[in-house]
């Protein structure tokens, strides 16, 4: 049997979890969602966000910063 994967494995995450990642508070990875900048997918009736999603926001403040 292989071990749960930690924290820094998984590939989806809730906006809850999100929000703690990038430090922003909800109504604005909501309104990041909304305006494109951030990329989501919904599992039923549940909003994640993949980890590639996450990266490639990260990637788009650095180049905006430079």
């Amino acid at each position: 049997m292989t071990p749960a994967p930690s924290a820094h494995d998984r590939r989806l995450y809730r906006v809850t979890d999100a929000m703690h990642l990038l430090s922003l508070s909800r109504s604005v990875i909501y309104e990041l969602i909304r305006s494109g900048r951030l990329r989501s997918v919904t599992q039923g009736r549940t909003r994640l966000i993949p980890s590639s999603a996450i990266e490639d926001y990260i990637a788009l403040l650095e180049k905006e910063a430079s």
